[in-house]
């Protein structure tokens, strides 16, 4: 294994995570119930394919585990695609990797923050949304803050609440639908339906429903926190998104026969109407509620630990300044860089609130494009400068998340191209002045 020290580093953080512990990280990053919140704008989009669209999503995202999987055995530090892309492929690609995933990274726990305050809209609708907001960040902010111990103890009881009412959705779903509600039994028409199929039609609904999958990646933020050897890192990887992504088509597809027939009033609450009809407002309330709870605390806390370690990774290296890289001398905890992620997204969730629909495509289109970047630095590290003969894993699998994602990167809805051309643009502004100008290259060692 590639010591941390070896690639000129030293241990700051406090190595507490065992395997479990990552397991469960990115489940709850990737939240099991996530369809909940975005049900209703992959049904619009995939035209009631939802589960299809989730099927395209994991395969995609199948490919891209394999590939960080590949990179943390040779890179174990906490900068993930950055760090991945960096060393294996060029120091200047790693910036534009890291710049890409930080527009997924940074935008996300605002996102999560606002499905929450609107999820609670219809509950307690005296109380403004940027109430709420304040809340969920401050509180995950100081649950991050206190350490990696308290994140795990928090991450592992919000798992067992969402595991626990997405399996009474799916036991009251399906006794419903076989009592007669929507279609009156599981079909094929959600997977597939010949009437409406078309690839151009998956690909836009896909790009919308990999959000919840965004967080898979996250476990490699904590490489430096983990305790166990090269391979832990990469078996979390998959192990969480194979879990997860199956219970993601399990439930769509249960939802998406429910909801056949029946009139969605918005696709904000598309999920919670779908709930509502099969077991009546006891499981309309519950599902809004651990919504609530596993968006604006479990995810929202998930995402904000790794961001934050990214952001301390290129400080650390001198691309981003460097006083991101301190760390907290009590709890060993980026302290810097996370309470500038919770500015940020209060910041972006008052301003974003009208404006999901957008804001889930411009997250999306930051990951994929980091994504894009890693499979092709496994592709440089192995084959090329390694002469590797593994060609399934480091050729194979990587050239198919390229041609999956790249797909549908070019689907994407334009809004979301162009914003995410002005996040490249900003970042080559940002990248000359700091490399031409300021002449401070990346202190990244090769």
């Amino acid at each position: 294994m590639t010591s941390l020290e070896h690639l000129g580093y030293r241990q700051e953080f406090q190595r507490a995570l065992t395997f479990r512990d990552l397991v469960v990280y990115g489940m709850v990053f990737m939240v099991p119930i996530s369809p909940f919140g975005v049900f209703g704008f992959v049904y619009k989009d995939a035209k009631g394919m939802v589960p299809l669209a989730y099927l395209v999503g994991l395969v995609g995202m199948f490919f891209t585990a394999m590939s960080y999987a590949s990179m943390s055995r040779a890179f174990p530090v906490a900068g993930s695609v950055y760090t991945y892309v960096g060393r294996g492929l060029h120091e200047a690609a790693g910036f534009f990797a890291g710049w890409l995933i930080l527009l997924d990274y940074i935008l996300v726990p605002a996102l999560l923050y606002v499905f929450s305050a609107v999820a609670l809209r219809p509950l307690l609708p005296g109380v403004p949304e940027w109430v709420w907001l304040l809340g969920f960040v401050s509180f995950n902010a100081a649950v991050n803050l206190r350490g990696v111990h308290l994140t795990a103890r928090v991450n592992l009881g919000m798992l067992a609440l969402e595991i626990t009412a997405l399996a009474l959705f799916v036991v009251v779903g399906l006794f419903a639908l076989y009592r007669g509600a929507g279609a009156g039994a599981l079909t094929l028409e959600p997977v597939y339906d010949p009437a409406v199929f078309s690839m151009a039609t998956i690909a836009g609904a896909t790009s919308v429903a990999v959000l919840s999958f965004l967080g898979f990646d996250g476990i490699s933020t904590l490489a430096e926190e983990s305790l166990g050897g090269e391979g832990s890192i990469a078996r979390a990887t998959l192990a969480s998104l194979l879990l997860v992504g199956g219970l993601f088509v399990l439930q769509t597809w249960i939802a998406a026969d429910l909801a056949q027939g029946t009139r969605l009033s918005s696709p904000e609450t598309a999920f919670y109407e779908i709930a509502g009809r099969a077991g009546g407002a006891p499981l309309r309330l519950l599902v809004i509620g651990t919504n609530i709870l596993a968006s604006g605390i479990a995810n929202a806390l998930a995402a904000q630990a790794a961001v934050s370690r990214i952001l301390y990774a290129m400080g650390r290296d001198g691309t981003l300044p460097a006083v991101l890289a301190r760390v907290h001398p009590r709890y060993r905890t980026p302290y810097v860089s996370t309470l500038l992620v919770a500015g940020i997204s209060l910041v972006v969730g008052v301003l974003c609130a009208s404006h999901l629909d957008d804001l889930t495509r411009v997250v999306n289109f930051g990951a994929l494009s980091g994504f894009v970047l890693l499979h092709v630095a496994v592709i440089h590290h192995y084959v090329i400068r390694g002469r590797s003969r593994a060609w399934l894993t480091h050729l194979a699998m990587p050239l198919a998340g390229l041609a999956v994602i790249g797909y549908v990167l070019y689907e994407m809805d334009s809004a979301a191209k162009i914003m995410g051309a002005v996040w490249i643009a900003l970042g080559l502004v940002y990248f000359a002045v700091h490399t031409i100008i300021l002449k401070k290259p990346a202190a990244i060692d090769l």
